[in-house]
């Protein structure tokens, strides 16, 4: 299996899975600790003062800490300021402290992005319900006493303390969890924002960078990426496996299963663990995996064409018209191993194809599609598919 430097060594301190199950003494004493309970303190303040304080060097990453790709659009601005106009209350932010006054934002972004750029008069307001006649304003347009009326309100914040955590592998580990319970926004977080919010760095940006390639985004379906999409293609906001990072979490897939002998806590809880560990990688590892990744796929594509990750139907005898997560993670891995084969593996694209089909056949109950996730299917899938590719080479 080709590991990169930092891959072969990640699982050096691994515990693995525990097999003892607490008693409840030891519960309680864990408890007494104060483990896994957080530190918070709440704050409320004037929306001029709070706006103040984000123009301070240091005091607040606006940086999205959860990238969501849709974003609010000029109306939603407009009506969380019509809902301070109104008095409304408005639910608090939720920040994390990473530094003494120094703050990364965790739930709020839109809510507090809307209110530096209304003050900062970027902010045309749209789309008002009960303050129509305020359209096309901005905040320094506004009737006097309607700006007084805004200046008066509040926003509350909800801070997790330097204290909730002795170290930054507790810290990442308590706003994981802290990330997967807020839906202050009524919009449950899907599992590859969270990751892609918690653990920034080199890898993360990594699988970004692979799913903007011309070659993924042609197998699996979306349009060619340019800057600015979600502006200059706003219907990728419908787009599913797009806008909840599902292309993003097709990647990870693939390096994460490759470290199958690991594999626990689910697939979501596995994705996450491997995520939070390669978050340590540096840039070289990084960009070894990134090749090995691309020559993989370009391997899979020159394989199969158009039929790339499709699973195959005996039924109906056709290739589904879609690629599948399940199946590309047992092509991808597959090939990853054996890319010094290169050329035989795409002289042979023909038998490659007649025999994947033979997979199919002889395994119909799912077992490529995902039918279990459990340690053993996922092993099996992938071990099936490298036994097809040895046949085939001879």
């Amino acid at each position: 299996m080709p590991f990169s430097t930092a891959e072969q060594n990640m699982w050096s301190d691994d515990p693995g899975e525990q097999a003892i199950r607490p008693d409840d003494r030891a519960i309680n004493e864990r408890y007494v600790r104060g483990e896994g309970r957080i530190v918070i303190e709440t704050n409320r303040e004037k929306l001029p003062g709070f706006v103040n304080q984000l123009k301070e060097p240091n005091y607040m990453d606006l940086r999205p800490f959860y990238q969501r790709r849709p974003r609010w659009d000029i109306r939603a601005q407009s009506l969380l300021i019509e809902s301070f106009i109104m008095n409304i209350p408005v639910p608090p932010i939720f920040l994390y402290e990473r530094d003494y006054n120094s703050y990364e934002v965790m739930d709020g972004q839109q809510r507090i992005t809307a209110i530096r750029d209304f003050y900062a008069n970027s902010i045309k307001l749209r789309g008002l319900e009960t303050w129509p006649e305020l359209n096309g304003r901005t905040y320094a347009t506004l009737p006097e006493k309607i700006r007084a009326g805004i200046d008066r309100r509040s926003i509350t914040s909800i801070v997790l303390l330097k204290e909730s955590t002795e170290n930054e592998e507790e810290a990442s580990l308590l706003r994981e969890t802290v990330f997967d319970r807020l839906n202050t926004g009524g919009v449950k977080l899907e599992r590859q924002e969270i990751r892609n919010a918690l653990y920034r760095g080199f890898f993360n940006d990594a699988l970004h960078e692979i799913t903007r390639s011309d070659e993924f985004r042609e197998v699996w379906g979306l349009p060619r990426w340019v800057e600015d999409e979600m502006e200059t293609n706003p219907t990728l906001v419908s787009e599913p496996f797009f806008a909840k990072m599902g292309d993003a979490e097709v990647v990870l897939r693939f390096f994460a299963l490759r470290h199958v002998d690991h594999y626990r806590n689910g697939m979501q809880g596995f994705l996450d663990l491997y995520m939070r560990r390669a978050s340590k990688f540096s840039a070289q590892d990084v960009e070894q995996l990134k090749s090995l990744y691309h020559d993989s796929l370009h391997l899979a594509r020159e394989i199969y064409s158009d039929l790339i990750f499709r699973p195959y139907s005996v039924l109906r005898e056709a290739w589904d018209t879609k690629p599948h997560r399940a199946f590309q993670d047992a092509v991808m891995i597959g090939l990853s191993e054996r890319l010094e084969h290169s050329y035989a593996l795409k002289e042979r694209s023909f038998d490659i194809i007649e025999a994947t089909k033979e997979l199919f056949a002889k395994f119909p109950d799912g077992t490529f599609t995902g039918r279990g996730n459990t340690k053993q299917d996922i092993k099996d899938r992938i071990q099936l598919y490298r036994e097809m590719l040895s046949r085939v080479l001879g």
